[in-house]
């Protein structure tokens, strides 16, 4: 198993204003999608990474203390946290330093999902690459 997650499922129930807020928070575009009679915005992801979605399902709906999924935010954490009320959220958790694994923020979506944003310290990254 490379990863514990392939695929993530975020629920909403305005797609478009959810689309747009994650777009904006992240700075990338989401692409639009339906999946049987479920309509969907995907999250960019390299072919072999984990990916995920915004879902419009009528047998889910978005709740703040359900699962916690944290988005990558490498090398952009502070300007997505100072993106979060821009784009219709609110922090919940500002940044703060968790180690070794980087530095992660909570934040509460124009839905009402609280989502976690993720990054890893520099030298992780540059250990990786």
């Amino acid at each position: 198993m490379k990863n514990a997650i392939n695929w993530f499922e975020v629920p909403v129930t305005d797609l478009d204003r959810a689309a747009r807020f994650y777009e904006r928070l992240l700075g990338v575009e989401l692409k639009r999608e339906k999946f049987g009679d479920m309509d969907m915005a995907i999250f960019p992801s390299d072919e072999r990474g984990v990916g995920g979605a915004l879902v419009l399902d009528a047998r889910r709906k978005p709740h703040a203390d359900g699962t916690l999924v944290y988005l990558d935010a490498s090398g952009k954490l502070d300007a997505c946290v100072e993106r979060v009320g821009q784009s219709g959220g609110k922090v919940v958790l500002p940044k703060i330093d968790i180690g070794d694994p980087g530095f992660i923020a909570l934040v509460i979506d124009s839905e009402g999902n609280t989502i976690g944003l993720h990054a890893p310290r520099e030298e992780q990254v540059r250990k990786t690459a």
